[in-house]
């Protein structure tokens, strides 16, 4: 199973950015899932159960349905 990262920036197989901001528990069912919030338009703040989160999708050309990306700062050498 892969891991999440709080706070990761994650491109969605559809091309947006979004950032991990916790993870949380349905309050009546105790499922695990994760709030994420777009880094475009409205910043919603979004969840999706945790599994579906991490799943496998192979879909334009991107493994995973939600990727980690590895963002630099513009002032590292």
């Amino acid at each position: 199973m892969r891991n999440l990262k709080i706070k990761g920036i994650y491109k969605h197989y559809k091309g947006d950015l979004y950032i991990v901001e916790d993870i949380i528990f349905h309050s009546e069912t105790g499922e695990k899932m994760v709030a994420y919030r777009a880094l475009y338009g409205d910043n919603k703040l979004w969840c999706r159960p945790y599994d579906m989160f991490l799943d496998e999708v192979n879909k334009n050309g991107q493994k995973y349905r939600f990727e980690l990306q590895e963002i630099k700062s513009l002032n590292e050498k």
